[in-house]
């Protein structure tokens, strides 16, 4: 019997086959350790986004990736579960749906990215907590899901290493868009937390990068099947990102919006998203009857004050402040300039280019479009008005929050741009959809 290489495995996805869980187990490997070279790994992920991998070597494709480094084993007395977005502007879920999801009897061991091109990253907005460091070994991570009940971490370099490698290579060989290769690199992770259960956040909107809803209905079909064909309960929402889920734009800005949320102070679009993400989750994972009644449960828990707990727990374990709930307001970095972008017309908040204004808070240096770029955590956009707001000539649509005057004259004019004024209101529904 012949053994698995690199050339074999290209020629059947070249001709219009798919290679078998041998191939795609020993190709993986390949990628971790360097047996396969970055001219055969660009050769293989234009073969997949051009012939496909159908269901099934999906599925195959993102098992052996997760193979390719360690799986995580939790002894904990409860289910392990997690969430993903497929990115967005103004989307910190994440930093409240963990610790409530925490209240209400789950582990979470969220394992998450930093912002890259227009989206924002979990992870800086956790770094923006003064102390907090996300880079943790195993006995940490245990030791802060033991404590808070979720922890917000980065990945090791032994969580599926395939991926690693493979998607550094889709970057330069515009093949990041193939369904395949996005669903095995953001479940082959996922999978190797070791979950019980996962929902996804499948964004679409100007904000979100995919911006057709069939794009978006595409993506989580496929995330929910191979999810679940590897072993994992998983549904989906489809939700809208027409415009910023929360008010603020930027890392500290995100977080503060998160704290106003935790403590009672406001509520919104971001905890009606939470709420729906975690009653999905907690129906999953059977620690409520169905999806409603986990939503209910994810209100209580953050109306009750028991979600700001474990927040507040899982920062003071992972190096932050150990009051920062209660002061929380004191330990966030502020921007040296304001600046309100004024309404130049009467009438409707009509519509926004969500990637536009996320482009300009990178442009403040809030977020970055290459890994290495780093990310002031103050500047950034708040108290931005929601789609449908009524307005009068003057009034301020958003406020800029820049390092330096110049950067706050370009970033006013590129949001007061993206933001157009009609005369007629457009109240966009958040979820658009459920899968799974």
């Amino acid at each position: 019997m012949t053994m698995p290489n690199a050339r074999a495995v290209i020629a059947k996805l070249r001709m219009g086959e798919v290679p078998g869980v041998e191939d795609l187990n020993w190709f993986a490997q390949g990628l971790s350790d360097g047996t396969v070279s970055d001219a055969q790994a660009g050769a293989f992920a234009m073969a997949v986004c051009l012939q496909g991998l159908g269901q099934e070597g999906r599925t195959t494709l993102t098992q052996a990736m997760q193979r390719s480094g360690q799986t995580l084993n939790w002894s904990l007395d409860g289910p392990v579960l997690d969430k993903h977005s497929t990115g967005g502007v103004g989307d910190c879920v994440s930093l409240v749906l963990a610790p409530a999801l925490a209240a209400c009897g789950a582990y979470i061991p969220m394992i998450s990215g930093r912002g890259l091109g227009h989206t924002g990253g979990t992870l800086d907005k956790m770094e923006a907590i003064p102390g907090v460091s996300v880079q943790v070994d195993q006995g940490l991570f245990q030791d802060v899901l033991d404590k808070a009940g979720c922890a917000i971490v980065s990945a090791s370099a032994d969580i599926a290493p395939a991926d690693k490698r493979l998607y550094a290579i889709r970057d330069v060989t515009a093949t990041v868009e193939s369904l395949d290769l996005i669903t095995a690199s953001i479940l082959s992770k996922k999978l190797a937390a070791g979950l019980d259960g996962l929902v996804l956040d499948v964004k679409v909107g100007s904000g979100a990068f995919m911006k057709e809803i069939d794009d978006a209905q595409a993506l989580a079909g496929a995330l929910v099947a191979t999810a679940n064909e590897a072993g994992c309960k998983t549904s989906a929402l489809i939700s809208d990102m027409s415009q910023p889920l929360a008010p603020a734009l930027g890392n500290a800005l995100e977080v503060a919006e998160v704290m106003r949320v935790l403590t009672g102070q406001t509520q919104g679009p971001l905890l009606e998203l939470t709420a729906e993400l975690g009653g999905a989750l907690l129906a999953l994972s059977g620690l409520a009857d169905d999806a409603d009644a986990g939503r209910d449960a994810v209100l209580k828990a953050v109306a009750e004050g028991r979600a700001a707990e474990r927040f507040g727990a899982m920062v003071a374990a992972m190096g932050g402040p150990v009051r920062f709930v209660d002061t929380w307001a004191r330990f966030l970095p502020e921007a040296t300039v304001i600046r309100e972008v004024i309404a130049e017309r009467a009438g409707y908040v009509r519509a926004m280019n969500g990637e536009a204004m996320g482009l300009a808070v990178v442009a403040l240096g809030g977020g970055r479009m290459v890994q290495e770029d780093q990310v002031d955590p103050a500047v950034g956009l708040s108290d931005v008005l929601p789609l449908g707001t009524q307005v009068s000539k003057g009034q301020p649509l958003a406020r800029v929050h820049a390092a330096r005057p110049a950067d706050a004259d370009r970033a006013e004019a590129s949001v007061r741009a993206a933001i157009e004024i009609g005369d007629v209101p457009t109240l966009p529904n958040l979820v658009l959809d459920r899968i799974g």
